[in-house]
């Protein structure tokens, strides 16, 4: 990347402020609470981690902005200035990272609570100190937000002429008005025109107490480049694919489309899901000794859950949420009962580690059927849902629509292989199985119904009727291609070469 524009700072190294409601992980040497700071909810923590480690770790000049979750952060919050905040007050000067400070954050056991106006109290109460304290302070030379807890920010972006990136890691928003944002203690006035409003606003007068602002569309709208979390997800959007995506959204993220502002990054599990050194598995193995590690973890889970303890079964295994509208876990429940007896004789399992409302309809199919041992369905338990990915032979995915997804890339390097609706990031990250050109790692269907998963279902037990032979050498292939492909690596450098685009010049020399 040439060297470009002048930073507005002066600055000869780009100084980036990476503001996010929920991370991972630190590195130990950007700050002296860095090693408590693990505020998680979904894949955005993760992906805020690995940047800002990548960052960090090549020498660039990275800042972190984070509400502060004291009782998360184990903090003392039992009193108003523990030692732990004076500690971090003192050095203060020192710091890369940037703790957002109201009472609002300082009890949570989560980053985000079970309804809407809890997490609304949230977002204002965190911008509102990046936006009156923390961006005076830091003076970046680019601002990374993410998702509507932050669509604010890019407006006063745009502001104080400071290059912004909008990451969206999700199609949910929520609308305000300018009167409850300024309530809040922002002082919107200043930034209003770069807002978007339900309907084409007039004046600032007008608009502030009726005319209520898309928090995710001003995201999109203001910030100067964005992206999504895969880069199939982000063209089904703007050909309007989703009926689901509000058309707000869908416009400005094709207008930036259009502009070349908008490209999509896919995300990465987080890097402990390895099977070589997972404590959650009873046997750890690699791609070298997978047959013989993944067979004990079988038999393992089997006997746990109550199943028929068979280690040449073939096992399926259910890894996501149980919401009929968007993971398809519908289509599985019309056709369990027909899958498990048509391969009865092959022992066929199905392993459900889920929560959802949905999941009653899973145990009404094993009670009618009596298929308590071929089929278990358990609530989400981190350990339990490990121990599956190494114990199958399979990982279902037949969402209806995904921005990214994590299971089908986490079972590929488990030796799991995907079975998946062919959209968005599943799209992106899964291939169809053909061993005799040796490449693929899963089993893709087209056509979003139950028929179309069956027919996935049915390729995967048929690979799974090929010689031992064969199978080894091809779940050896996926897991050491997945082992390499799907990282935090991968996914900071992507987003390095955004900032650098966006600054016209290199982060580092």
């Amino acid at each position: 990347m040439a060297v470009g524009i002048t930073l507005r700072s002066g600055r000869r190294k780009p100084r980036v402020l990476v503001v996010t409601p929920e991370i991972t992980y630190l590195p130990a040497g950007m700050g002296n609470m860095a090693h408590q700071m693990r505020a998680k909810a979904g894949g955005l923590a993760d992906v805020s981690a690995s940047l800002v480690s990548a960052l960090y770790q090549l020498g660039a000049d990275v800042h972190v902005a984070l509400p502060h979750y004291r009782r998360m952060f184990h903090v003392d919050v039992d009193r108003l200035i523990s030692d732990e905040l004076r500690i971090y007050l003192t050095n203060l000067s020192n710091q890369r990272i940037h703790l957002a400070q109201d009472r609002v954050f300082y009890y949570r056991d989560r980053v985000y609570g079970n309804y809407i106006e809890d997490g609304i109290q949230v977002s204002l109460a965190f911008q509102r100190e990046v936006i009156n304290n923390i961006l005076p302070r830091v003076d970046p030379d680019l601002i990374h937000c993410n998702d509507w807890m932050t669509g604010l920010i890019p407006a006063m972006s745009r502001r104080l002429n400071i290059p912004c990136l909008f990451t969206v890691h999700n199609i949910h928003t929520q609308k305000l008005t300018l009167e409850r944002i300024e309530g809040s203690g922002i002082d919107a006035a200043d930034f209003w025109p770069y807002l978007y409003y339900d309907r084409q606003p007039s004046t600032y007068e007008e608009t502030r107490a009726t005319n209520p602002v898309d928090l995710l569309t001003s995201g999109i709208f203001s910030a100067h480049f964005i992206n999504t979390v895969s880069p199939s997800f982000l063209r089904e959007v703007v050909e309007g694919r989703h009926h689901f995506v509000a058309d707000p959204i869908r416009r400005e993220m094709g207008a930036k489309y259009s502009a070349g502002c908008a490209v999509g990054i896919l995300n990465a599990p987080d890097p402990d899901y390895d099977p070589v050194q997972d404590p959650a598995l009873s046997v750890r193995y690699g791609p070298d000794d997978h047959a013989a590690g993944k067979r004990r973890n079988k038999e393992i889970l089997q006997e746990r859950l109550g199943l028929r303890v068979d280690g040449a079964a073939p096992l399926f295994f259910w890894p996501s949420r149980l919401d009929p509208v968007q993971k398809g876990c519908q289509l599985l429940t019309s056709i369990l009962y027909d899958t498990v007896a048509t391969h009865w004789q092959k022992g066929l399992q199905v392993v459900v580690v889920a929560n959802g409302s949905f999941q009653r309809h899973f145990h009404e199919v094993v009670e009618r059927h009596n298929l308590y041992d071929r089929v278990a369905v358990c609530d989400f338990d981190e350990d339990l849902s490990r121990l599956a990915y190494a114990a199958s032979d399979f990982v279902l995915m037949p969402s209806r629509f995904e921005p990214c997804g994590l299971p089908q890339m986490i079972g590929p390097m488990y030796g799991a292989l995907p079975v998946v609706h062919c959209t968005g990031g599943l799209r992106d990250t899964v291939s169809h199985l053909d061993p005799a050109a040796n490449r693929g790692n899963g089993f893709v269907f087209e056509t979003y119904d139950a028929q179309g998963l069956r027919w996935a279902v049915e390729q995967a037990v048929a690979f799974h009727g090929q010689a031992e032979a064969l199978k080894e050498l091809q779940v050896a292939r996926v897991m050491t291609e997945a082992r390499a492909r799907f990282t935090h690596n991968v996914t900071a450098r992507a987003y390095i070469d955004v900032y650098e685009r966006m600054l016209q010049r290199p982060l580092v020399n």
